[in-house]
């Protein structure tokens, strides 16, 4: 069974518009906001680490495009919205392109990381592209669950938008 491109980019555009929306609800200040809780990321930061699972599990490990990722830095990342925001577009045009590129059957076209290596993930390009699927749903429910917490019942500033 193969998932089509259009379908995957559904799914896929659903998380990543669901997080943009957020980002633009909260504006700056709150997306550099990390909510008081052990271990929290910012917003800014939860976004992207996203950006940096697409461009490393589609784009290195599924398409074949060199990838420079510093995945540690991910999680230090802030910055303004309007910044990331044109991030998420080029991201959504390479993910067109990487898909067109993809045969879910054949093998990675790179090396998965080792704990990954003996997993669906790490075996073939469609375990990767869902692993990456599966990474931008988990944190669009981890982002809208961190708003909560950084606006308690507040309103948010900035208005709500789609990408």
């Amino acid at each position: 069974m193969r998932i089509s491109d259009d379908d995957y980019r559904w799914f896929a555009g659903r998380a990543l518009d669901g997080m943009a929306t957020i980002l633009t609800e909260l504006g700056d200040e709150r997306a550099n906001r990390r909510p008081p809780l052990p271990g929290a990321n910012t917003p800014y930061a939860i976004v992207t680490h996203c950006l940096g699972v697409l461009e490393f599990w589609v784009g290195a490990l599924v398409a074949g495009r060199p990838v420079e990722r510093d995945r540690d830095a991910e999680f230090t990342a802030s910055g303004p919205v309007a910044e990331l925001l044109s991030r998420f577009a080029v991201a959504k045009e390479r993910l067109r392109a990487d898909l067109a590129a993809a045969d879910s059957a054949a093998p990675l076209r790179a090396p998965a990381p080792p704990k990954y290596a003996d997993t669906p993930a790490g075996r073939t390009q469609g375990g990767a592209l869902q692993h990456a699927y599966e990474e931008l749903a988990q944190h669009h429910g981890q982002l809208e669950l961190t708003r909560d917490i950084l606006c308690q019942g507040r309103p948010v500033s900035g208005s709500a938008g789609t990408v």
